[in-house]
C-alpha cells in the first residue's frame, strides 16, 4: 500500500494550505502523529468515520470539502463513502432505490434526481 492516493494527497494538500503541522492534526483527530503521517503518506489507510470525522473539523473542512474527503476515503478503501452507509442502512426507500437504480438508471437518471431535489431545496429556503 506504499503507493500514494488521492484520499492522502487532499489529506496533506489541506493540511499545508491551512499551515497546520503534522502534530497539530494528529492531536486533534485524537491518533499518533506516526499514525497520521503513515495516513497522509499513503502508507495506511483512511481511518473510520470518527477519526475522519474529527480531521474534518481540525482542518475545517467547507461542507463541498468535507464530501469530497469521504469520497476520497472511500476509493482508497474500495467502500461507499464513509458518511453515507448508516443513512443508507437506515432507510429501506433508499436502499430499494439504489438497487433499482443499479439496474435501471443512468447518469442523466440520476442527475435529473439531484436536480429536482435541489430545486425542491431552493423553493423550501425561499419561503
Amino acid at each position: 500500500m506504499k503507493n500514494e492516493t488521492s484520499f492522502s494527497l487532499f489529506l496533506r494538500e489541506n493540511r499545508r494550505n491551512r499551515e497546520y503541522t503534522l502534530s497539530e492534526i494528529s492531536d486533534k483527530a485524537g491518533i499518533s502523529i506516526g499514525y497520521y503521517s503513515d495516513i497522509e503518506n499513503g502508507r495506511r489507510s483512511p481511518p473510520d468515520r470518527v477519526i475522519l470525522d474529527k480531521m474534518i473539523a481540525a482542518l475545517h473542512l467547507s461542507d463541498d470539502d468535507a464530501r469530497i474527503f469521504y469520497d476520497l476515503a472511500g476509493k482508497a478503501r474500495s467502500a461507499a463513502p464513509p458518511d453515507l452507509p448508516d443513512y443508507i442502512n437506515d432507510h429501506q426507500v433508499v436502499r430499494a432505490a439504489l438497487r433499482l437504480a443499479k439496474e435501471k438508471a443512468n447518469d442523466d437518471d440520476w442527475m435529473r434526481f439531484i436536480e429536482d431535489l435541489e430545486r425542491k431545496e431552493s423553493l423550501l429556503c425561499s419561503n
